[in-house]
Parts: structure tokens; C-alpha cells; sequence
């Protein structure tokens, strides 16, 4: 393996990424000068276009997980790594057809505004802000471990103190987007890192294709002859999900959380805000859809360039593990310039995901406990903004703590965890709302609760935080990485195919079991609303 401090130069590399930051906080700074009301704050003043959504959306969608979690389970896993590709792709079309332009019609700031509409406001409210903070939270752990590998693989720096003290470094940064641009500084950073990151792949993707004259099978070929220890089952299924009946269970479990999970993501489902209307929602997802599914793409070849031109042995020993594979192969392609560009598209999208992620819990939190249930609806546009600053700082803080902990694990495999929470919390709820009209306020809080409640305690008690060791090394593959310790019984690393039912069922009975009448004319209401568009603009104006 290559020592650490050869991998690049770490002059070149800090140099590029101050840049990259220093001009991603001149157009904060400049986007914050429009930042005169709550709307502002929250949905960037409704004022952008759906190109242009669409650009951010992707540059929300397509976070550190997609870039180097994505390429470097490929390198490792080949076939069974580019499932989450697949995964996070079909997912988009669950997201588009059955919530995207009904939530926009229907809703002011947050997912709860939806949820509320036509049940009792208070306990929804506050059911639907807590599983926000609970899927913001898990997705912030993937981002924030993603800084740390990334730069303590540009740096040099291999002890868990630097690296500790990087992730508090994106912290801090990610914390000042949030105060000072909102979501009009947000979404501009997010579409800068979306234009620079399909740049930066794409220019990579041509670079490895170039390598073997454009011949997709001379690249598998020799993805395979520098892989021996997996050999031709890198590319066919099973190398990761097939050895077993439970890693079977596990990949149709991970595979309902990917492709369900989108369709509850509250900072995705955030961005649907800030158009003007359904129309421009439309054709902001459409832009999406493409930009994503050209950048999937593009990390099939990106993964199976790494292993073979930068091979498995190489990726597992560098200090971010899996997550260094893009970065080690656009040092392979084109020396300390092309890493440090690249690494600092990576450093960008984390900082851009982070931010989107911070705003949206910050929002709930403000917008949904603090103004609606704590002050019962009585107080400024302005007040709740200066809540939401507040609640970012903390909110900074917690993800910097557990970005620590959950440092060197694969982030794609993190971020399915927040997928996993999103579909089971709210995707159950915000369907039955949309379309069951006898759906009530116990089938909500049973639904959201129950969700979030067994995916939460089925993480925590699965092999992702105890008893996971490596046959061959006996090291732990664990969060806790202390291999005495283990306190697992539940066999899965995913509990998407568990929860995700349970949700759904739990919806059902507290409603079927709940003699709360049905509001028919609100019901009536927010099916027109949600379906034309109409009132959607009144709703928005206060």
C-alpha cells in the first residue's frame, strides 16, 4: 500500500479546498442579503425555477453516500455494491409518482404542515418534526463519517484525534451555511456541487472508459483479474448478499428501504417548496430523475475503475476503507491536481447535503414544536427563524458527536439506515393522508411512533453497532469496535423489511380501532388541493 502522506499532496489539497469553501461562502453571503422573511429562510422565497430546483434536488439526492460510498461498494462488492445504484434510482420514481407534486400542492414549509392538515395539529406536529430529527440524524452520521475519511485521506491524517477533529471542522462550516444563507444559500451551493460533482465523474468515467479503448469488458475483465480474492463473482449477485439465507433477507430488506425510503426523506421532500408552483415541482423532479440517473451511470464504471486500477487490497487499507476508492482512483488517473479537485467536489457535497439536512431539522423543529405547539401558532416569522438558527447550532453539535462514533463505516451503507427510518417513520403516514379518507390521528402517531420506534431499536440491537467481526482478520466491523462487547439479536443489517409493514400495519389499526370522525370536507379539500393545485398559493401566503 501506498503510505498516506503519498497519496496526493496535502499542500495542493488544502489549497483547492479552500477555495472550493472560501466560494461557497462568498455565494452564501451574497444569497443571504434576500433573506428578509421566514419564506425567505425556509423555502428560499419560493423563487427558484424547476431546472434549477431540479439541479439542487440532485444535489441534495446525490450526497457523499452516492459518490463515495456508491464507487467504493462496487470496488469491493462489484454486482451487489451497484444495487444500491439501482436502489436509490427506481426510487426516485416512487417519490414522483406518488408524493412529489401532491406534497408541494398541499403543503407550507414541512412534511408536518401536510400531515397536520387534516388531523389534530398539536400531537401530529410533533410526531412528524421527531422522525424529521430522527432520519436527518442518521443521514447526518453517513455525511459527517464521509468528511472524515475523505480528508483524513488528503491530509495524511490517520489518528482518530485528526480525524475527530476534521468532522468538527465540517461541522462548524456546515453550521455557518445555515445561519447565514437559509435555504436560498443552501440550494445555491447544492446546485454549484451538482453541476461540479456530474462534471467531475463524468470526466473520470471518460478517463477510465479511455483507459480500455472504451471497451466496457476489457474493464470488468481486468476488474476482475486484480480482485482475486473475489474474482468473477464481482460481477455476478452474491458476493455481498448471497451467502446465506438471512444476507438474502438482508438485501430484499435493504432493497425496500432504498427504493421506499426516498418518497419520506424530509429534506428532498423540503426542496419541493421552493418553486412557485405544481407546474415547476413537475418539472423539477424530471431534471432530477436525469441528472441522477446520467450520475449512476457513471459510478458503475467509477466502482469497477477502482478495483481495477486501484485494486481492493489498496482500498481497505486506506483510512477512510471503502469510502477512499473515488479519491484513490482520480489520484491513479491524473496525479495530485485531479485528487484534489475531485476530493474537493466530494468535501462540497458533503458540505451542501450536510447544510440541506441541518436546515430541514432546524425548520421542523422551529417551524413545527417550537412555533405551532410550544407557541400555539403565536408567534413571528422572525421568532421562528431565530429558533431554527438556534436549533442548527445544536443540531451541529449532536452530528459532529456522532459522525465521530460512526467514522470508517461505509456511508452508503449508513445512509440506507436513514432510508430505512424515512420509509418506515413517514412514508406509511404521508400516503395514508394523501389517499385514505377514513385515515385519523391515532393511525398517524401509531404509524410515525411505531416506525421509528422498531427501526430505531432494531438498528441498535442488529450487527451495525455490535458483534460483527471479520472471519479472516477478527477485527470488528461494528460501530462499537470493541469485539467483546456484543449485544445483537436481531440478525439483519438493515430492518427495512420489518419495520417498513409494521408501519403500515400500525397505521391501519390505530385507525380502524380510533371512533375520531372523519373530517369529510377537509378530506374533500386537501384532494383538490393536493391534486390541482388549488389554494395551495393561499396556503403558502401566511
Amino acid at each position: 500500500m501506498l503510505p498516506l502522506a503519498t497519496v496526493g499532496n496535502p499542500t495542493v489539497n488544502i489549497l483547492i479546498f479552500a477555495l472550493f469553501v472560501l466560494a461557497t461562502l462568498a455565494i452564501v453571503f451574497r444569497a443571504s442579503r434576500n433573506n428578509k422573511t421566514a419564506a425567505d429562510f425556509y423555502a428560499g422565497g419560493r423563487s427558484f425555477t424547476g431546472p434549477q430546483n431540479g439541479i439542487a434536488i440532485s444535489g441534495d439526492y446525490l450526497s457523499a453516500a452516492s459518490f463515495l460510498g456508491i464507487a467504493g461498494a462496487i470496488a469491493l462488492n462489484g454486482y451487489d455494491g451497484f444495487l444500491y445504484s439501482i436502489g436509490f434510482l427506481v426510487a426516485w420514481l416512487v417519490a414522483l409518482l406518488l408524493v412529489a407534486e401532491l406534497l408541494r400542492n398541499t403543503g407550507r414549509f414541512t412534511m408536518a404542515d401536510v400531515l397536520s392538515f387534516r388531523l389534530k395539529q398539536r400531537p401530529v406536529r410533533m410526531a412528524a418534526a421527531i422522525s424529521t430529527l430522527g432520519v436527518c440524524f442518521f443521514y447526518l452520521l453517513a455525511q459527517m463519517a464521509g468528511a472524515g475519511g475523505l480528508v483524513a485521506l488528503l491530509l495524511g491524517v490517520d489518528s482518530k484525534t485528526g480525524q475527530s477533529l476534521v468532522i468538527a471542522v465540517v461541522g462548524i462550516l456546515m453550521i455557518t451555511y445555515v445561519l447565514v444563507g437559509g435555504m436560498k444559500g443552501t440550494t445555491w451551493v447544492q446546485i454549484v456541487k451538482a453541476v461540479l460533482l456530474v462534471i467531475g465523474a463524468g470526466l473520470m468515467t471518460l478517463w477510465v472508459l479511455a483507459k480500455y479503448t472504451f471497451n466496457l469488458s476489457g474493464l470488468l475483465g481486468a476488474a476482475v483479474d486484480k480482485s482475486p480474492a473475489a474474482g468473477e463473482k464481482l460481477l455476478s449477485p452474491g458476493l455481498q448478499y448471497g451467502h446465506t439465507g438471512v444476507t438474502k433477507l438482508d438485501f430484499i430488506s435493504l432493497a425496500l428501504a432504498l427504493v421506499l425510503g426516498t418518497a419520506g426523506l424530509p429534506h428532498v421532500l423540503m426542496r419541493f417548496y421552493t418553486v412557485p408552483d405544481s407546474k415547476e415541482a413537475r418539472r423539477s423532479v424530471s431534471w432530477a430523475i436525469w441528472i441522477i440517473g446520467i450520475f449512476y451511470l457513471f459510478t458503475l464504471v467509477l466502482g469497477y475503475g477502482a478495483a481495477a486500477i486501484v485494486g481492493p487490497d489498496r482500498i481497505k487499507a486506506a483510512p477512510g476503507k471503502a469510502n477512499s476508492a473515488a479519491p484513490l482512483l482520480a489520484y491513479e488517473l491524473g496525479g495530485e491536481v485531479l485528487l484534489g479537485i475531485i476530493s474537493a467536489v466530494a468535501f462540497a457535497t458533503i458540505l451542501a447535503v450536510v447544510a440541506g439536512l441541518t436546515i430541514t431539522a432546524s425548520t421542523s423543529f422551529a417551524h413545527d414544536i417550537y412555533g405551532q405547539i410550544i407557541k400555539k401558532g403565536q408567534i413571528s416569522g422572525d421568532g421562528e427563524v431565530r429558533v431554527a438558527r438556534l436549533t442548527a447550532v445544536v443540531i451541529g453539535i449532536v452530528a459532529i458527536v456522532g459522525g465521530i462514533f460512526a467514522n470508517g463505516q461505509n456511508i452508503a451503507f449508513l445512509v440506507a439506515l436513514a432510508f430505512a427510518v424515512a420509509a418506515s417513520a413517514n412514508l406509511p403516514t404521508i400516503l395514508y393522508s394523501l389517499f385514505w379518507r377514513r385515515f385519523n390521528t391515532r393511525g398517524a402517531l401509531w404509524s410515525i411512533y411505531g416506525g421509528l420506534a422498531s427501526t430505531i431499536i432494531l438498528i441498535v440491537f442488529s450487527p451495525v453497532v455490535s458483534g460483527k467481526v471479520d472471519a479472516k482478520t477478527g477485527k470488528s466491523l461494528s460501530m462499537i469496535t470493541d469485539t467483546g462487547v456484543d449485544f445483537h439479536w436481531f440478525p439483519l443489517d438493515n430492518p427495512g423489511i420489518i419495520s417498513i409493514p409494521l408501519a403500515f400495519l400500525l397505521g391501519w389499526l390505530g385507525t380502524v380501532t380510533s371512533k375520531e370522525p372523519v373530517d369529510v370536507d377537509r378530506f374533500a379539500e386537501m384532494e383538490v388541493r393536493s391534486l390541482t393545485g388549488a389554494g395551495a398559493e393561499k396556503a403558502v401566503s401566511h
